[in-house]
This record gives structure tokens, C-alpha cells and sequence, in this order.
């Protein structure tokens, strides 16, 4: 009897882990990759939900995006933290950062970067342009560092970051200072 018991409790356990097996078989489906790689909109994958009309809905405006990205679509460029002056010595580790300047379209800004341009270029530093109104003033600043990377950026998140009050600025993995070596 204690034979059959055992056998019976052995097919149970052998139909039930089968019929475990054939349903999550059964369950799984292929999963959909989406992606966002530009240029493609992703709204019909969300058709279901909520098929109003509303802010996300394709409008002739969207149509008017311009493929390329001009320099104009990113300025003006502001740092409220920051403004033209003297700047402290100091002493940071920020291993790995290179070499990056900070400067605003000023006269103090423009005569450093005209002064220190070589040496800037020797630490193949990257500027940031922090204050600018337009392209005009951009391209003029960028004339003075020909041949090097430099882009209108707000620099607030490191004016917060390393409390800076004062531009013009170099930033290396040691320290900042207005002082280009």
C-alpha cells in the first residue's frame, strides 16, 4: 500500500511540475525593444492609453524642428553665480576632469583668453563660454581660441559644485586659477 501511496505522490508531483512548465511555456511572449534613436516618434505604442488628443500629440510644430542644431537654438547663455573678477587659488582633486576654462563675454574674459590662449591650447583645455548673449559675441570669443573647443554652456552647476563667484577661470584635475602655467 505504502508502495502505491508512493508512486501516486510521485505522479502528482510530476503532472503538477508539467503542467508548471507548459504554462509558463505558454506565457512567455517575445518583448517589443523600444528605443528612442531620434527622428522616429514613439506615440503609437501608446495609443491605447488615453487616445485624447493633448500636449504630446504630433502638431505642425514639430514638423518645424530643424534637423541640425544651430547655435542660436542654445543661447542665450546665462550663470547668475558667476560674474567678471578675481578669482582665488585653490586647491581641488578632481582626477581625471583635464583642463577647463571658464569665461563670459567681457572685456576682463576676452583680454585672458587672448593672453593665455597658447597655453591653453598646450593643456588642450576645453572652454566654457558661461555668459553670452549671441552669436556675434560667441564667435568673436572663439576667434581668440582658434583651433580649440570651446561652447556656450551655463556653468551653475559648477559655480555650485566648486563655489565659484568669478570667471575667468582655468579648472584642472589640481586646482583653479586665473594664472594659466
Amino acid at each position: 500500500m505504502d508502495r502505491t501511496k508512493g508512486k501516486n505522490t510521485m505522479k502528482l508531483k510530476l503532472i503538477s511540475a508539467l503542467s508548471l512548465y507548459a504554462i509558463s511555456c505558454t506565457t512567455f511572449a517575445e518583448l517589443e525593444v523600444v528605443a528612442d534613436l531620434g527622428g522616429e516618434s514613439t506615440a503609437y505604442y501608446f495609443d491605447a492609453i488615453n487616445n485624447e488628443s493633448n500636449e504630446w500629440s504630433e502638431s505642425p510644430i514639430d514638423k518645424m524642428v530643424p534637423e541640425q542644431p544651430t547655435l542660436e537654438m542654445f543661447l542665450p547663455v546665462k550663470t547668475p553665480e558667476m560674474v567678471p573678477g578675481p578669482v582665488q587659488d585653490r586647491l581641488l582633486n578632481l582626477p581625471g576632469i583635464g583642463a577647463l576654462f571658464l569665461i563670459g563675454d567681457d572685456e576682463l574674459s576676452r583680454t585672458w583668453l587672448h593672453q593665455n590662449a597658447g597655453r591653453l591650447k598646450t593643456l588642450n583645455a576645453v572652454g566654457m563660454v558661461i555668459n553670452v548673449d549671441n552669436a556675434a559675441s560667441f564667435y568673436e570669443l572663439r576667434q581668440f581660441y582658434e583651433g580649440g573647443i570651446i561652447s556656450p554652456i551655463s556653468g551653475s552647476d559648477l559655480a555650485l559644485r566648486l563655489q565659484l563667484t568669478h570667471y575667468p577661470v582655468l579648472i584642472t584635475d589640481t586646482g583653479l586659477t586665473q594664472q594659466v602655467p
